[in-house]
């Protein structure tokens, strides 16, 4: 893609609109505890003091809005504490150039680093950078820069407060990605009617199993309902699959199609209804016919093999999921267990350092922020336009660690700033509106960016400019700036931003193929642990089979968000063209399919073994380690051991359908793959 498409694309991009479903009584709760906040503090102490509390109450709501499974009250009081250091040690420096340069540098480079942690963890360090820049310029003095501090921290605990004293849908982010998931395997199920090969998408899975996690705080206090009906899920969807695909389950047309066909239309309708009774706390209401689906005993009359041991234990887990997710006033055992916010840090800072190496994109982010931050405020300094950090500010909130991201937000920041700050100056100067006004338009402000944050950051920034000059202006401080002054700043910090990835880039289009060979090994282990376990039965829950699966979806899903971040790239494909990545994408799937399907037929404990499939098993482990490593080099990788393992089978080998079915699919997927890079060369 050329550098003038990529532009546009990503220009798009950061300016669209989405309808997103609006929280208002979250957004009334955020804007409510901003206003206690301000007004509490304008009667006591004046704007100063007021303006400080304002940005540590308003960034302590934005870091609960940020997609995280903690405690709410807990991300409000990290947000408004770290923001609170923030801006003590910058003024204790601010007086002096040189030591705030290095205070900023510092401060950036571990805000840059800090998205190793997570997307929560790298918005919320941003944030604090960004707040700090304006908040540093209110204190007088030491003492008063304590209690600006000491203001912001408050800001962030009164957040908190209102959390706790007025709840908005407990746990409502656990139910909504355990909702998410169970819906999702209600449509999968309606698919695999009309297409019994139909793909899944893992990552609803993937998002239920990290909200499942809780700390030993969250444990005690969780739902019933939200503990064991994920692991049913995951349970389900390979009884889905193999019940419908033809290679393994009913055959392709007569009447055991059409049972298949009514038990998952069955399977769907029920999924459909614990999903709405999890999402919203009520007890499910079955629809009858539904449940008649499931009950007939026709079942048994019609299905056999296979397909009918599919059916029953589809219609038992079935019976597991409806009975997990009635309400009930107890607490389970055994959650998932989520590290507190004190043994997150060395977790934390680990993973930071695991990020200094040069090809590391986290590292090449935190690199480019810290340069542009600090040159941006030189130059916002050096420019006779008056509070220069307005630059520096644009700068840290738009960088992302992703090309698409940052040249998006960098346009969206710009049109949002320009549109708020020049409304904004314009009431200021044509109503020249007193202190309490300004408080409230402010507030306004707020409301409007808390309630539309997830439609678009266009629309967030035109809210959060005018907020920034209405506070400002409370203080009295940028009175005599234009708007102008600001837009031409905000353009330079993004102007900046955009330079930095150009000069210093982290493409993602030359990683594919090393994130292609990383699904390809996981993939290859979880097939090979299948394969172990019809060798060695050891029932159909083995810890090996789920890490392995694990692991494989989440080669999967870093595949695939490489691709769409490499997909506005303006670089060459280097060797992996779109054609062929989607192509040696559909391959990959279709191997881990095979796999599933396997493994919702594992033996049960003390089945007859399958010796052959102990060699199979070494066979695939090898063959796809030894593809993973040619892929990397850029060839195109072989797979004979597995393919003389399956040909030595074919003649006198055991009739069982792991080996005459599975490991013929499982060959065949790779060699799609095989053909899709020797294409894509």
């Amino acid at each position: 893609m050329s550098w003038l498409r990529a532009l546009k694309e990503t220009a798009r991009s950061g300016l669209r609109v989405e309808r997103r479903r609006l929280e208002p009584a979250v957004a009334a709760r955020g804007a409510l505890g901003l206003a206690s906040v301000v007004g509490v503090s304008l009667a006591l102490f004046g704007p100063a003091v007021a303006t400080s509390s304002a940005f540590g109450a308003f960034q302590a709501a934005i870091a609960t809005f940020q997609r995280s499974y903690r405690p709410r009250p807990t991300l409000a009081l990290a947000s408004g504490a770290s923001l609170a250091v923030s801006t003590f040690l910058g003024y204790l420096t601010g007086a002096h150039l040189g030591l705030f340069l290095l205070l900023l540098g510092l401060w950036t480079f571990l805000s840059g680093l800090a998205w190793a942690v997570g997307p929560t963890v790298g918005i919320i360090a941003s944030s604090n950078v960004a707040m700090m820049l304006v908040t540093v310029t209110l204190p007088t003095s030491v003492a008063t820069a304590a209690g600006h501090a000491a203001m912001i921290a408050v800001g962030g605990l009164v957040q908190a407060g209102l959390i706790v004293l007025l709840p908005v849908r407990r746990w409502g982010a656990q139910r909504d990605a355990l909702a998410d998931a169970l819906a999702a395997e209600a449509d999968y199920a309606r698919r695999l009617r009309h297409d019994p090969t139909a793909a899944f998408d893992p990552v609803p899975l993937m998002t239920a199993r990290s909200a499942a996690a809780v700390t030993p705080r969250q444990a005690r206090r969780r739902p019933a309902e939200l503990h064991g009906a994920r692991g049913l899920a995951e349970r389900i969807r390979p009884v889905l699959a193999s019940l419908a695909d033809p290679a393994v389950g009913a055959a392709d047309e007569g009447p055991e199609r059409d049972r298949v066909r009514e038990l998952l239309g069955a399977a769907g309708e029920v999924l459909d209804a614990c999903a709405h009774a999890v999402r919203h706390g009520e007890p499910v209401e079955l629809p009858p016919a539904a449940l008649a689906a499931l009950r007939t005993p026709d079942t048994g009359a019609i299905l056999s093999g296979a397909p009918r041991r599919a059916a029953a234990r589809l219609a038992a887990l079935l019976g597991d999921v409806v009975e997990t997710v009635e309400p009930r006033t107890e607490t389970a055992a055994g959650a998932r267990s989520r590290p507190t916010l004190v043994r997150l840090l060395p977790v934390a800072l680990a993973r930071m350092r695991a990020e200094l190496r040069h090809e590391s994109p986290v590292l090449r982010h935190a690199i480019r922020v810290t340069a542009v931050a600090t040159a941006g405020y030189l130059l916002g300094t050096a420019l006779p336009l008056g509070h220069g950090y307005w630059a520096p500010l644009a700068s840290v909130m738009v960088m992302r660690p992703d090309f698409s991201q940052t040249y998006g937000r960098s346009v969206a920041r710009f049109g949002g700033t320009l549109v708020g700050v020049a409304l904004a100056t314009g009431i200021v100067q044509a109503g020249d509106p007193g202190t309490y006004a300004l408080a409230a338009l402010a507030v306004l402000c707020a409301f409007g960016m808390y309630l539309l944050m997830r439609t678009g950051y266009a629309v967030t920034q035109a809210f959060v400019g005018a907020y920034v000059v209405f506070l400002l202006g409370m203080a009295g401080e940028g009175a005599a700036q234009t708007v102008r002054d600001r837009v031409l700043l905000t353009l330079l910090g993004g102007v900046l931003a955009m330079l930095s990835y150009a000069v210093y880039p982290a493409w993602e289009t030359p990683r594919l193929r090393g994130r292609l060979a990383d699904w390809l090994k996981a993939g290859g282990r979880y097939a090979a642990s299948v394969a172990g376990h019809y060798a060695d039965p050891a029932g159909p829950a083995g810890p090996d089979v789920r890490e392995a699966l694990l692991e494989t979806r989440a080669a999967r899903v870093a595949w695939q968000e490489g691709v769409a971040r490499a997909t506005h790239e303006p670089v060459r494909h280097r060797g992996l063209s779109p054609a062929a990545a989607d192509d040696a994408e559909h391959a990959l799937a279709q191997f881990g399919r095979v796999a599933m399907l396997l493994e919702a037929h594992l033996p049960e404990r003390g089945a007859p073994a399958v010796p052959e499939a102990a060699v199979l098993a070494e066979a695939l482990r090898r063959t796809t380690e030894r593809g993973a490593k040619e892929l990397r080099e850029r060839k195109t990788p072989r797979w004979d051991e597995l393919r003389e393992t399956v040909a030595a089978w074919e003649a006198d080998g055991p009739d069982h359908f792991l080996l005459r079915k599975g490991a013929v699919l499982l060959l065949e997927a790779l060699d799609e793959l095989a053909a899709a890079l020797r294409d894509g060369r």
